[in-house]
């Protein structure tokens, strides 16, 4: 349930973030005040656009019901990769967000062209939600009727927090730095974006698609045993295994090798 309750926290406090800074500036200037209509108007669109992509992603999975792994495993690739890549984009545009965002509502207002706000607004609030939809599939679509409930109900407190972690934020730095929520979250992030990636690596040697090779590789169940109530829970936001395979371990290996290079080829690029 925590990669639940993480997953639609985060997701929630940057959509929260952008509505935020175009509501904040609605209020604040007289002309934006035609706007609002508008801005909620693609909150909505934005989440009828995520829901959407809910229903095709289980309708899809329905007709592959011969395929159910494979997809499945495509679907935790593919969030593993989502996440390094919203990680990635939060680092690059984060600082002159608020400028930017500011800026094209400026040209909106002074044009009267509020058809731009619903647009960038749906599009932020689908991005998040879809990221949302796309990271909490694998867990769902194998998941029973009472473990859906748990789910719904971490989602809600997910949510619950999100709207908390706004407010705080809002402070203004009193209490908690937009600075260091990223920092930490994109840390965390990070790390269940190597448990999404292990996960998918661990589907493929199931399916006898990759090799084990060595299989455990050591036993460090005595210190923290990942069946267990708080060992599932580090392992399911980690990618921490007590009996991992060889195969396992490689690809957690890759999976940040490739994070850091990623970094590095960004940091290089920065000053050109």
């Amino acid at each position: 349930m925590g990669q639940v309750l993480f997953i639609v926290w985060r997701e929630s406090v940057e959509a929260l973030l952008v509505v935020g800074i175009l509501n904040a500036w609605m209020n604040q200037n007289p002309q934006g005040k035609a706007g609002k209509p508008y801005l909620w108007g693609g909150v909505a669109l934005g989440i009828a656009l995520a829901v959407l992509l809910a229903v095709a992603l289980f309708s899809a999975s329905t007709l592959m019901a011969g395929s159910q792994d494979v997809f499945q495993t495509v679907m935790e690739f593919m969030a593993s990769g989502l996440i390094v890549q919203m990680v990635l984009w939060m680092r690059e545009h984060g600082r002159t967000l608020k400028k930017e965002l500011e800026s094209g509502l400026a040209d909106n207002a002074s044009s009267a062209n509020w058809w731009g706000v619903t647009t960038l607004v749906a599009i932020a609030v689908a991005r998040e939600g879809s990221e949302t939809v796309v990271f909490l599939y694998g867990m769902l679509g194998s998941a029973d009727g009472q473990t859906l409930l748990h789910m719904s109900g971490a989602a809600l407190m997910g949510l619950a927090l999100a709207f908390l972690t706004f407010y705080v934020l809002q402070l203004g730095g009193k209490v908690l730095s937009w600075r260091l929520f990223f920092r930490v979250t994109e840390i965390m992030l990070l790390l269940l974006g190597a448990s999404l990636f292990l996960a998918g690596v661990e589907k493929l040697i199931s399916m006898e698609i990759l090799p084990a090779l060595i299989d455990p590789l050591w036993d460090s169940s005595a210190l923290l045993d990942d069946m267990s109530p708080a060992g599932g829970v580090v392992a399911s936001l980690t990618g921490y295994r007590a009996h991992p395979a060889l195969m396992s371990l490689l690809a957690y290996i890759l999976f940040w090798a490739g994070v850091f290079g990623m970094f590095f080829w960004r940091k290089r690029r920065q000053p050109a």
